[in-house]
């Protein structure tokens, strides 16, 4: 294994690794604010369905 760290640099690898690791964690969680589930910023945004489903029921 060590004779891999010959070929690279480790200093470039691991800033190159940290930088794709960092930027794919970013467009994961952006992916995921932009879903009606898993956004945990803006509350979820009711749909047409939902929103008759749980309405109250009329008075007598």
């Amino acid at each position: 294994m060590w004779r891999a760290w010959l070929l690279f640099d480790p200093r470039r690898t691991l800033v190159a690794l940290f930088t794709f690791l960092f930027g794919l964690a970013l467009l994961i969680h952006f992916i995921l604010l932009s879903t009606d589930r898993f956004n945990w910023l803006e509350s979820p945004r009711a749909k047409p369905a939902a929103a008759a489903q749980n309405a109250p029921l009329p008075a007598k």
